[in-house]
């Protein structure tokens, strides 16, 4: 099974942000039964304050973790723009060799301007 790291914009809107990723898993877990979706920064953003650069690090930090230990088969980007959380994301995928895929039209416009 593939594991997809879903890339979404988390900051404004916290919450509203947290329930569009939970339907983007939902949707992929009912339609693509051999990808497992995977966004561990809920369980940070819940108890981490995004607004504190130490905390905001951390979190970071924990998910590059999973990234450099081959956790992630591939980097979904959704959301109505790249923040830059989503941006350093991608950086990183890039730099392992993790392919990046933008699933919106927002997306694939802004990854196509910055990476192409």
């Amino acid at each position: 099974m593939k594991v997809a790291y879903i890339a979404h914009p988390v900051g404004g809107n916290i919450f509203a942000n947290i329930e569009a990723i939970l339907q983007i898993a939902k949707q992929i877990n009912f339609s693509e039964p051999e990808t497992v979706p995977h966004s561990p920064y809920i369980t940070d953003v819940l108890y981490l304050d995004d607004s504190d650069p130490d905390q905001r690090n951390r979190g970071m930090k924990n998910n590059f973790a999973l990234f450099h230990k081959g956790f992630i088969d591939e980097v979904r980007l959704y959301g109505p723009r790249i923040s830059a959380g989503m941006k350093a994301e991608v950086e990183l995928a890039l730099q392992l060799g993790i392919p990046v895929v933008p699933m919106t039209p927002e997306t694939k416009v802004e990854f196509n301007r910055i990476y192409i």
